[in-house]
């Protein structure tokens, strides 16, 4: 019987000279997409290993390409995609909060991969790309976990591209997301400045966890992580109602550090995990919740204010995602304020 295996491209080392379409991007972000269809475990692999040269200098995952730089990419075997995999990707327009020449912000349903990989065969970017042909240039500034809800910028021009990821990096561009969590949060606890540390667990899934002691073994491996939070409206429990006994925050939540999973992670570690969260949540609740009357099945964490410098003009854009129906739905099924 022959085989359906796709065939692996043959393994050899590249040197890839940066051109202005390139300049100013950061090298991981290069190789992930030179590297078409490559675990990103991969390619930070590869980097840390010293196997990537810039230059044939040692360099590193935020190291910043310029035009002219040589890129040495080792062997890496890649399965190639059939051809009728690519065109499997559907073309998809996603609900538009803002669009000019240089920049998209889009309101992501949850549920959603920003992008292909991990499992995922596409995700918002390849199905804008498909329904866009025409368009030259559209690459993702940020990410969204695929259960987060909101909004998201894509770029049209490489330049936009540069100004908004160091707008990032730099903590200059405000991110607020709206999260509910178990429990009544302390309106006192305004911030939670708590270092974060990526493994891979035992079941090969990428996780995040709280370093809140200098003295973990860990510690210097952590990155500070700093979130700040505010009550919006807290909801009491009620055995014989729609609330958990415990009752609910709802919660605004501004990143001043963009980690993985910093959100989830930070109130979950405060002892209130978001609602629905299906990795660092409560599962028996969430389960009762998505089973019972609320028919909820979904996380509440939902991105729903940006800031932004305007990447060509230099104005600042503030923009609104409101929360999707589903979520105003089970507020309105909550509504007891506590105080």
């Amino acid at each position: 019987m022959p085989s359906t295996a796709a065939p692996v491209t043959p393994a050899q080392v590249r040197q890839l000279t940066v051109d202005e379409g390139s300049a100013g991007q950061r090298l991981d972000n290069f190789l992930i997409r030179e590297l078409k269809g490559a675990p990103k475990t991969l390619v930070y692999r590869i980097i840390r290993s010293g196997e990537v040269r810039i230059n044939k200098g040692r360099c590193s995952a935020d190291s910043r390409l310029e035009v002219g730089d040589v890129v040495r990419v080792p062997p890496v075997r890649l399965a190639e995609k059939p051809a009728d995999q690519a065109a499997a990707v559907p073309a998809r327009e996603f609900p538009v909060v803002f669009e000019d020449d240089h920049l998209i912000v889009v309101d992501k349903p949850a549920g959603v991969a920003v992008h292909g990989g991990s499992g995922v065969s596409f995700g918002v970017i390849e199905q804008l790309r498909r329904a866009r042909p025409q368009a030259k240039f559209l690459e993702l500034v940020h990410r969204l976990d695929k259960e987060t809800s909101g909004l998201l910028m894509i770029a049209k021009k490489r330049s936009a591209l540069t100004h908004l990821q160091d707008q990032l990096r730099d903590r200059e561009t405000g991110k607020t997301y709206a999260a509910l969590v178990s429990g009544m949060w302390s309106r006192s606890r305004k911030v939670v400045d708590v270092p974060l540390l990526k493994f891979v667990g035992s079941d090969g899934e990428r996780w995040v966890r709280a370093v809140p002691d200098p003295k973990d073994p860990q510690a210097e491996q952590a990155k500070r992580s700093i979130s700040l939070v505010k009550v919006v409206e807290a909801y009491s429990g009620d055995s014989k109602g729609a609330a958990a006994a415990a009752g609910y925050s709802l919660l605004d939540v501004t990143i001043k550090t963009g980690r993985t999973h910093q959100i989830r992670v930070h109130l979950a570690h405060e002892g209130h995990a978001i609602v629905g969260d299906p990795k660092y949540g409560d599962f028996e609740a969430n389960r009762l919740i998505a089973r019972g009357a609320l028919r909820f099945d979904r996380m509440f964490l939902h991105a729903r204010l940006l800031r932004v410098v305007h990447p060509a003009t230099g104005d600042t854009l503030t923009l609104e995602a409101p929360l999707p129906p589903e979520c105003e739905k089970l507020l309105a099924a909550l509504r007891r304020p506590a105080y």
